[in-house]
């Protein structure tokens, strides 16, 4: 990926009509919020990231984050809030891997994660419950995968879940019960630094 290509997608586009510009208007808008997110922790944007962990108040970050899909505007401010909170003091950003299902399956201990985790199983049965989004448990459950050492969900599948939270065609909470339960066939205990060292290469391949 070229220099150019790689400042579109931290910060924004470059210019008009230039080749990235047209590259960041084709991305999703929860691709371009995760990639503004992820940049603010590379740039060492703290005082950003600070804001973002106040959700009472109404920063220009805040409403920057939910410019990236105005229709959403809650849901997004909401994703940026858990993204800093799981990135303080963070020197390198996670982009994640999977639903927020897949992610309450990787909290607990070496004794046992997921549904072998008491603590984890009532945390999904609450989410998944709530006909609301559940920022509350959500927080703490991106709190507990910080503790753990363990990978966040994909913030981009998080905010595209979320804002189809209320569609009962989607049926988001019952994915993510599923995603909870189902066995894995490969390991599922990597920590956030080794995702993220992933992650962050797949980031970078042309």
């Amino acid at each position: 990926m070229s220099t150019e290509t790689e400042t579109a997608d931290n910060d924004g586009p470059l210019s008009p009509g230039s080749a990235s510009t047209q590259a960041w208007e084709e991305k999703a808008p929860s691709e371009r919020l995760t990639a503004w997110l992820t940049a603010l922790v590379r740039n060492r944007e703290y005082g950003h990231l600070a804001e973002l962990r106040r959700p009472h108040m109404r920063t220009n970050t805040h409403i920057r984050a939910g410019w990236f899909n105005p229709e959403q505007r809650e849901v997004y401010e909401q994703v940026a809030f858990l993204f800093a909170i799981y990135h303080r003091g963070a020197s390198k950003p996670s982009y994640g891997y999977g639903t927020m299902g897949d992610a309450t399956r990787r909290i607990g201990s070496s004794a046992g994660r997921g549904p072998d985790d008491p603590g984890a199983a009532r945390l999904i049965d609450r989410i998944v419950a709530s006909r609301r989004i559940p920022w509350r448990h959500l927080q703490h459950g991106v709190a507990r995968l910080r503790s753990c050492d363990q990978a966040p969900p994909s913030w981009s599948q998080l905010a595209d879940d979320l804002s189809q939270w209320s569609d009962r065609q989607a049926r988001i909470a019952y994915r993510w019960a599923v995603a909870f339960h189902t066995p894995r066939t490969r390991p599922s205990t990597a920590t956030k630094s080794d995702r993220t060292a992933d992650t962050i290469k797949k980031g970078t391949t042309t």
